[in-house]
């Protein structure tokens, strides 16, 4: 009953990740104004040759970094979840 069950999850999903293509339009994303005006202006504000570098560093800066942020302390918290005890240190549910 437990592997039906569950292979009936997993069909579920599968399908629905299936059928997203069908009502999702790749290769054709909406226009913008800024779209224009990042390419307009993007290398006289930004003095960059790179109109995808200047959008993530100039324009974008504070928001680029505060997903590092969040990604680096996600990390930390990681690293410390999985961390070995060293001989000699004591845990704490004992």
């Amino acid at each position: 009953m437990k592997k039906a069950l569950t292979l009936g999850i997993f069909l579920v999903l599968a399908a629905g990740l299936c059928t997203i293509p069908v009502f999702l339009t790749f290769g054709q994303p909406a226009a913008t104004d800024m779209d224009r005006y990042f390419v307009e202006h993007g290398q006289s504000q930004a003095a960059a040759n790179n109109i995808v570098t200047s959008i993530v560093f100039d324009y974008r800066g504070f928001d680029t970094l505060g997903e590092s942020v969040v990604l680096f302390t996600a990390v930390i918290g990681v690293g410390l979840l999985f961390r070995s005890m060293k001989g000699g240190e004591e845990h704490e549910d004992e």
